[in-house]
């Protein structure tokens, strides 16, 4: 399913298209107007340089970010999908080959160099890309992308905590290159039969060759702006100790967490005609328990992150890594506020305490508790597993990260798993 323009951008579209005809005496069409004829009436919405830092800038930048994107929807069919790392929440993808776009990032970059129709050598290069692509293709016609193959490829909707060891992170990202790459080559040399050939060739490409393409001798963190992402895997491959497995940062949020900050009950607050009009809907009991069962321990603001880490402590895992900006996907986190109900997070008590909570559901309900259904009891099962796994990286000793990845990136992690454990381990092969 395709995602329809964001609200924030269809609504910034429609205040620019008021502003505009606001100043001008007259409607401007923003889906078809040349851009430089566009650009006249923005100059007088600005009232000076354009100003990046300024909300009524962004918000015409906004605007406008909506026009590309509509265009560009016109003409290749477009679609937006969920991106976290946009700016606007939303980027564009193409349905004939693989181009990602936030129309927002491009818009800046245009209206900072005081040329708006830049836009246009953007849709001329995409457009060139994507003839390529069909007279390549020739009579076979290729596969279509959909929303949810770039959502998967391109969103960082998915988090795992991990166990950094402070000192083997800072050593690995103060060493250069091409040392790295030594290293990461003569580890999976190492792996052996643990991982497919065709799978270690991957992570050379991946990993090896990206490494090369920096300059050598130059330690890794001082060449964070060039490859941030790069520079943060190798610190997760060379400092990571222990780590969970990954999930939906919202399942974290709504369902992990929560869980723990719960912890195992002995008695519950009576359910009120809501609850238990609900219960007799068929809305299985743990929805309930998340529901109406206050904190045993007390959460974080709302703004913490996940529900579980307060925003005031939220640091870089090093201070380099500060010179990346926002593209970082990895964050250092306090864990004062979930130590203690991680401490005595059982998953058996937990369970005990959900079992006890259904019969008292069951008496109030005169003796029928709703069905079990199998997708809570999925849930449930991963979201004990996951704290199972936060507990050891939050009672490690180490700094405790959240880091951010892609659902692909995610799905590799049993492969980067076997590569750490090859990195950090011995290097004397026994015969």
């Amino acid at each position: 399913m395709t995602m329809p323009m964001p609200p924030p951008l269809d609504g910034a579209l429609s205040q620019l298209n008021e502003a505009i005809t606001s100043v001008e005496k007259k409607s401007v069409d923003l889906l078809k107007a040349p851009w430089a004829e566009i650009e006249k009436s923005v100059i007088k919405l600005l009232g000076g340089p354009f100003r990046g830092d300024q909300a009524p800038h962004q918000f015409i930048a906004l605007g406008l970010a909506a026009a590309f994107g509509a265009r560009l929807g016109e003409e290749h069919k477009a679609f937006w999908f969920p991106s976290r790392e946009s700016p606007e929440g939303a980027a564009l993808g193409f349905p004939e080959t693989l181009i990602m776009l936030s129309p927002f990032g491009a818009v800046l970059e245009a209206l900072s160099s005081s040329k708006l129709d830049r836009l246009d050598e953007i849709a001329k290069d995409i457009r060139t890309s994507l003839a390529q692509v069909k007279f390549s293709a020739g009579a076979n016609a290729p596969m279509r992308l959909t929303a949810q193959d770039y959502q998967r490829l391109f969103d960082p909707g998915f988090v795992q905590l991990v166990a950094l060891d402070k000192a083997k992170a800072q050593t690995a990202w103060s060493t250069s290159p091409d040392r790295l790459a030594y290293d990461i080559r003569d580890a999976l040399g190492r792996l052996g039969a643990k991982l497919p050939d065709q799978l270690k060739k991957q992570l050379e490409q991946q990993l090896v060759t990206s490494l090369q393409r920096l300059e050598p001798g130059k330690p890794l963190i001082d060449q964070v702006t060039r490859a941030p992402r790069l520079v943060e895997l190798i610190g997760h491959l060379f400092g990571t100790t222990a780590n969970s497995g990954s999930a939906p940062e919202e399942f974290w949020q709504d369902f992990a967490f929560p869980l723990a900050f719960i912890g195992a009950p002995e008695t519950f607050p009576p359910l009120g005609e809501e609850e238990l009009a609900l219960a007799k809907q068929g809305v299985d009991p743990l929805f309930l328990f998340l529901e109406v069962v206050p904190f045993s321990s007390p959460a974080p603001e709302e703004d913490g992150l996940m529900g579980a880490f307060p925003s005031a402590t939220l640091a870089l895992p090093h201070p380099g890594l500060e010179a990346a900006g926002n593209s970082l996907r990895m964050v250092k986190v306090g864990i004062e506020a979930i130590k203690g109900p991680i401490e005595k997070f059982d998953p058996a008590k937990t369970l005990a305490a959900l079992s006890r909570f259904t019969e008292g559901l069951k008496t109030q309900l005169a003796g029928t508790a709703p069905p079990a259904q199998p997708e809570a009891k999925e849930m449930l099962d991963a979201a004990l597993a996951l704290l199972g796994d936060a507990r050891k990286v939050i009672l490690s000793g180490q700094d405790v990260c959240v880091r951010r990845l892609t659902e692909a990136e995610a799905s590799a992690e049993v492969a980067l798993a076997q590569l750490r454990q090859a990195l950090q381990g011995p290097r004397i092969i026994l015969a």
